[in-house]
Order: structure tokens, then sequence, then C-alpha cells
């Protein structure tokens, strides 16, 4: 673009073309991919259809198809993040229908899904074919324990698919906090899985487990074969030879094991897993009997990679891609979601044969030209004497520049978990900041995952604290070099991220407005109240509850309002239940009663993280205004026309 037709306008109130409409109209969320007899499949959540989750189909040579019609939406809400729910076997998918978390049967060109497990308080997740015994294997979660005062209860269960209505599933295994991976040897004579227990959540502690099955079916012992005290298990999958694979963090780093060996197939200073949120994550698979297909993440970037098990050889494979997630694997073809720092998530598939990729669908249907987005720069900073981890992302528009010595508003983000990470692929929610003139900082603080577990572990006792450091060096760290307006320095996150947005506008004196959405401002609230997955997370962030408890107060920003003096807007689904809205509404009315600017957006029909195309929209669209009124500066476009109360302007 000629410099003429670049104009000049004060960071913050530039002219995008990435509006809030590009992050919903024609823009779906994908998951869960799979691929089973030649064909392709993978779940689309999409805001377009209040965020329903589709599964869809890519047969060779044909269109994509629908398999389930409106208004059928496929989700778990097991751990009620959900993940492994649906299976899709000779003609035949069986899946978990959102509406009332029951299994169901359907062929793969019919309309009438038929139940298969019967009504009641369950959840089921990670969906098995015991093709043998003409069964199911998942995992069951079942909620009649809540009713008197305890907690769900976990177990591997078998549907029987011969039976002509919905019958009580059988008890396989139990006893154990939690489950996940329920998985057959290929002879059918051994059960795996995995299994723990509180308050250890998947990536502190695991243990592999083997069973042996009669001819009925039936598990004998369990034996633990691997896994336990201070060892993360992820991912057993047995090979088509009749051996059991997994990754472990033993040697700190997540790598990938053969059951029996004691050195991992490939050592390496990087992770071949991630943090086990959802069910039926999966980071490598067999391309054949003895061709291994992986990926594993490297400074904060996704690589993928070949191991051949005869050989004892691995290789990288040269991939346009820096974030890989849901690998598959079906003999020499692999399917995965990869996006690239200018591409957005899509399904694509592997030919080890060409070694090309091909795209299959996108998660965005705009053709923005690649010029308009900023790519992503990995940065590491210190934080008093550690190094810290991050993705910055420089303010970026060819039609405008900032007057000269203009410096750009910067927004930090924490990511959600906190036991998580964020990564470099292309992220509307990010290009939209930027292309309006602002600068992102996107931080892999310390007890992210991604750089090895003695890095994760940094923030075992030290949630609140050290997290917080982290994010408010980073902000320091850009203005030092720049990079950054001191007098605008903002954060946002949401979940766990939110709670460190709240922890630094109330602890510290970096940031001067904020951003939370869904986020925590009790932690002893969030410790009594949490759902079962999470109700012992905090043990090993903060300390052990309740003897710890005056530590959860200390931390949680809603004890130390009176030191929280900059604005804060804060978004909120009211039927969350990972983090009730009573956490927001307490924050909102203290800095109501302080005088502090503060705007409180709620969203009826949402729950832990926004779904719904009207919602996502006001969710960016009210922050920006917020911004704007906030600091006094111009918008390119009218805002929704939020309530901020207690802002003069």
């Amino acid at each position: 673009m000629p410099d003429s037709a670049v104009s000049e306008a004060p960071y913050g109130s530039w002219h995008s073309a990435i509006s809030a409409d590009h992050l919903v109209a024609g823009s779906v969320r994908l998951g869960e991919t799979t691929v089973a007899d030649g064909c392709l499949y993978w779940l689309e959540s999409r805001p377009a259809e209040k965020g329903r989750s589709v599964l869809v189909e890519s047969c060779a040579g044909g269109e994509l198809r629908d398999v389930t019609p409106a208004p059928l939406s496929v989700r778990s809400k097991a751990h009620e993040y959900g993940g492994a729910s649906y299976l899709v076997s000779d003609g035949t998918v069986y899946f978990v229908l959102a509406d009332d978390q029951r299994i169901y049967r359907m062929g793969l060109h019919d309309q009438t899904p038929e139940a298969l497990t019967p009504e009641g308080p369950f959840r089921h997740a990670d969906l098995f074919l015991d093709r043998r015994r003409n069964r199911l294997l998942c995992v069951q979660e079942d909620y009649s324990p809540c009713a008197g005062g305890g907690e769900a209860q976990a177990r591997i269960v078998a549907i029987d698919l011969s039976a002509g209505t919905a019958e009580t599933p059988r008890v396989l295994v139990e006893g154990a906090d939690f489950y996940s991976n329920p998985t057959l040897s290929p002879d059918g004579k051994q059960l795996s899985f995995l299994r723990w227990f509180h308050p250890d959540m998947p990536w502190d502690a695991t243990q592999l487990c083997l069973a042996e099955l009669n001819a009925a079916g039936t598990p004998s012992a369990v034996e633990v074969v691997v896994g336990g005290d201070g060892e993360s298990v992820f991912q057993p999958q047995w090979s088509p030879a009749g051996e059991l694979f997994y990754v472990s963090d033993r040697n700190n780093w997540w790598n990938l094991y053969r059951l029996g060996d004691d050195q991992p197939l490939w050592q390496r200073e990087a992770e071949f897993a991630t943090p086990q949120w959802v069910f039926g994550m999966s980071t490598y698979g067999f391309m054949t009997s003895d061709q291994i297909l992986c990926t594993f993440t490297e400074d904060g970037r996704w690589k993928l990679g070949m191991i051949d098990l005869a050989s004892g050889s691995h290789k990288v494979i040269d991939q346009p891609y820096c974030d890989l997630e849901s690998l598959r694997c079906e003999s020499h073809r692999a399917v995965m979601i990869a996006a690239g720092s200018e591409r957005f998530p899509a399904v694509v598939t592997y030919d080890d044969h060409s070694g090309q990729f091909r795209q299959v669908a996108s998660s965005s249907s705009c053709d923005l030209p690649q010029d308009v987005f900023s790519v992503a720069q990995a940065i590491e900073f210190p934080a008093g004497e550690r190094t810290v981890h991050a993705f910055y992302y420089p303010p970026h528009n060819p039609g405008f520049r900032a007057p000269e010595n203009d410096l750009p508003p910067l927004i930090v983000l924490s990511h959600g978990g906190p036991t998580g990470a964020t990564s470099a692929g292309l992220n509307l929610k990010i290009q939209f900041w930027t292309s309006r003139g602002f600068a992102i900082l996107d931080v892999n603080y310390s007890g992210s995952t991604g750089y090895g577990r003695a890095y994760r572990d940094r923030l075992r006792d030290n949630w609140g604290v050290m997290d917080v450091e982290d994010v408010c060096a980073g902000a320091e760290y850009l203005v030092a070099k720049g990079l950054a307006d001191p007098e605008r320095l903002l954060i946002k996150g949401g979940s766990a991220g939110g709670y460190t947005v709240l922890a630094a506008l109330t602890f510290h004196r970096t940031f001067k407005a904020g951003a939370s959405h869904y986020g925590i401002g009790d932690l002893t609230t969030l410790a009594r109240d949490t759902h079962k997955f999470e109700s012992r997370y905090l043990d090993r962030l903060v300390g052990q509850w309740p003897e710890a408890e005056e530590i959860y107060r200390q931390r949680s920003p809603i004890n130390h309002v009176a030191e929280l003096d900059c604005p804060v807007i804060f978004f909120q689904g009211l039927e969350d239940k990972v983090v009730p809205p009573n956490q927001a509404e307490a924050m909102v009315e203290a800095l109501r009663q302080r005088a502090i600017p503060v705007a409180y957006i709620t969203f009826p029909d949402e729950g832990h993280g926004f779904r719904g195309a009207d919602s996502i929209k006001m969710a960016l669209e009210g922050e920006l205004e917020f911004y704007s009124r906030v600091f006094a500066f111009p918008l390119a476009e009218a805002g929704p026309g939020i309530t901020i109360d207690n802002l003069d302007t």
C-alpha cells in the first residue's frame, strides 16, 4: 500500500476490516476429529446456531455433510468440560446428546436416534466399541449422590448394544475418583484405562491400569502398571500389534513410551502431551503397525514427527502450522486440527505416502487478506530470577499509522486453566485488537504447559502470586522496550485467567484497567462451590482446603477490594457451574460501592465460556467501548452502548 493511502490516527482508534461479525458469521469452533472406515468426522460448534455442536462428515470425493440434524447437539458435559462425545463405526454413530447427556445410536444416513442409556442423573464420555461382545464401553458420571450432599461417582461401564430398550449399563470398574481412556487390546482380552484420585488433577498424577477380561467381558483384579505419585500419564493406546503405548512426564517432559521400556521412544525436551482438561485428547496415532505419527510442542510451537518402531529412528516433518491438536490416524492417513500464524484453525489431513497436507474444512469462511494480520513473536522476559515465555503481537493495520512518538495501549492476556497454554495460531479475537492499534502480550506464565513439568509445577502453592508477578513483569518489560504506553496497560482473562486479572489489578499497580471474563474473585467460594473435577484443584495451587483457609482469604481479591482502584468490566454467563455468577456479582457490587468505574455484562443462557454469536460479539465490542470511554479515545465505529457505573463521561 503506498504511503499516501495510509491514514494517521491514534493507537486504539484505527478502523479495522476485522469486525466482531467475522468471529461469528461463517465461523465455527472445530473439535474431536476422527477417521473411520475411510471417512473423516469432526464436531463444529456454531455460534450462529447458539453454539449447537454438529457432527460433520467428509468422505472421499464427497461434499461436507451434517450427520446430526438440527436441533440435535452433540456434547458431553462429563467433568463439565466434556470431550470424546461420539464414536463412528460400521455405518453407525454413537453420541452423547447435549440436552440430556444420554448416549444415542443412529445410522449415519438416518435421522432418528435411538437412546441406549436410560434417563437419569448421568453423564457419559470416552466411548469405545467392544465388537466381540457387542457392547459400548464408556466413562459414566453418576450425579445421584449429589442430592444427599455427596459428589458425583465415576465408573467405567458397558452398554449392551443388543438390548431392545435402554437398559442400565453394567459397571466394570469403579472406586477411583476419576476415570478416562477405557480401551481394549486388539484381542479383546485386556482393558486399559487411566484413573486418578483427589486431590490430584490428571496433569499431577495418574495411574495407567490393566485388567484381564474373561469371555463375558468381566474384568479381574486391576493392576497399576505405570504412574502414580508425581507422574502424569496421558493417552494410553494399543498398537495394531497389541503393545500398549502411553505418554509420561517422569523425566520432566511428556515423552512417548512403550509399556515395558524404561526409555522414551524419542527422548526430547518437548511435550508430546497437553493437560487433560477434556476427554479424548490425542497427540499420536499409528499410521502402520510400525510407524507412529505424533505431535509435540517445543518453545511454544507444535510440531509433527514420525517414529519408526522397527528401526528406532524418528524425524520432524516439515509442515506450515504452529498449532496442532486432535490427531487421529488410520492406514497411512491422519486427520488433525491445525492452525498457522496466518492460517485459521482447520481440519487438515496428512498422507504419509505423498507427504501432502490437505485442508478439508476451515473454522472461518472470511477471506481477509494475510497482510491485515499481526504475526506472533515468541519472546522471553525476566520475572525476578525466572524466565517467562509469551507471544507478542505488535499493533498492525496496513491502512493506518500512529502519530510520531505515540505509544500503543497494551492488553496482556492471561489464559485460563491456570494449567494450560496459549499458542501462536491465528486467532481473530487477538487480531480484532491488533488491527485497531492495540499491542497484545499473550503470556504463558509460570504454571503453563509446554515447557516441562518443572515449569508447570512452579505454580504449586503459588497461584495468585507467581502468575500475577509474571503478567506484571511482561507488561513492564514491553514498557521498558518502548513498545507500550505505561498509562494504558490493560489486562484481560477468562476463568482462572480472570482470577489472575483481578489479583493483578488488586495487589499490584502495573495495570490501569482490566476485563474479567467469568473470572474468580473469591477463592474460598470457589473451593466450596465448584464441580467435582476441580473441587480439589486448589489444594495444589493454593493449599489444602480448609486447613489453608487463611491463605485463600489473603489471595482473594474480594477481601481486598479497597486496594482495587482502577476500572474493570465483567462478563458472566448466568448458567456457569464452574465459576458461579456470585463471584462476579460480589466484585461488581464492591466496586460500585467504592465509586470505581465498573461494567457488568451478563448472558442468561451461557455457561463457562460463551458459545452464542450475540454473546461473543458483545464481549468484544463491549470491552472495546469500555476502554475507549475510560481512556477517552475515539472509536472508528460506535459501540453497543454499555452501561458503565461511576463514569462521568
